[in-house]
């Protein structure tokens, strides 16, 4: 067993003292997208810092939190509250709660992210879900011992944002009314905001919004064979000729105006599965 095995059942082990609910489904709720749970019949609550080898958070808004209940009716264990690169943790330690979250029984992974709009279509507000994604982090949380327990040595991405769970969410956001996007979502490490030189060579090598995270949790669940479904809410627009300036509160702030949208339309995703 690896070292990476073992933090992962001493976080299981913990857990499991906690709750007995075998959680179907995984979210991760990002910036200014936390009041989904509010949908969750609520069983137990964990705070990160009671987890082992669990990080903390340390970016506003994320409520550093591990919660299960049942949303629709459906079993699922939801984080509150992620880990970025920018905060000076590894790859490693980032994807580790999508690891323990398999452990403990989930199989789909719903991942949700604050994006900057590149696609000059898009609109403030946006919802966007994720057909594919470009990867400029400068680590891969696969990079090292791979455990052959966990997933293959070299995992295909192709179609790795299941492609029937984009088509349900499609119908399932026309039956809720709600407008959507589809587009591809880049990562790079951050903190700060791209450049109107960056936002332009990131939509020229075919991006349509623009991250700080998820990928990283994507790839460590594509190597466990969780199949996901990925929401960005634009935040905020990368028009390189017609910027306008972009602060970590006026994201927050689109983020909270846009997540009724992304509440409505993960319950209903969720309820038709």
């Amino acid at each position: 067993m690896t070292e990476l095995s073992r933090e992962i059942n001493d976080a299981t082990k913990i857990i499991r003292k906690t709750t007995n609910i075998v959680p179907q489904i995984a979210i991760i709720l990002g910036t200014g997208l936390g009041k989904l749970v509010q949908n969750i019949d609520i069983n137990t609550t964990i705070s990160y810092k009671d987890i082992p080898h669990f990080p903390v958070s340390t970016v506003e808004s994320h409520e550093g939190r591990l919660i299960f209940g049942y949303l629709s009716g459906k079993p699922v264990v939801c984080m509150q509250g992620r880990f970025h690169y920018y905060e000076g943790y590894g790859m490693k330690e980032v994807t580790f709660p999508v690891r323990v979250m398999k452990n403990l029984g989930a199989d789909i992974l719903l991942v949700s992210n604050a994006a900057g709009g590149l696609n000059p279509l898009f609109e403030r507000g946006d919802v966007m879900l994720i057909t594919d994604h470009i990867n400029l982090l400068p680590e891969n949380p696969l990079r090292g011992e791979n455990d052959e327990s966990l997933g293959p040595r070299f995992p295909d991405m192709l179609g790795v944002y299941d492609r029937d769970f984009i088509k349900l969410a499609e119908k399932v956001a026309l039956q809720e009314k709600i407008s959507i996007r589809k587009g591809v979502y880049v990562s790079l490490q951050g903190p700060c905001f791209e450049t109107p030189a960056e936002y332009r060579m990131l939509r020229i090598i075919g991006a349509d919004a623009v991250g700080m995270s998820t990928v990283p949790e994507v790839i460590v669940a594509r190597h466990m064979k969780m199949k996901v479904l990925g929401i960005s809410i634009i935040t905020d627009m990368g028009l390189p000729d017609i910027l306008e300036p972009v602060s970590h509160e006026i994201v927050i702030k689109a983020a909270e105006e846009a997540e009724p949208k992304l509440t409505k339309l993960v319950t209903a995703f969720v309820k038709a599965l």
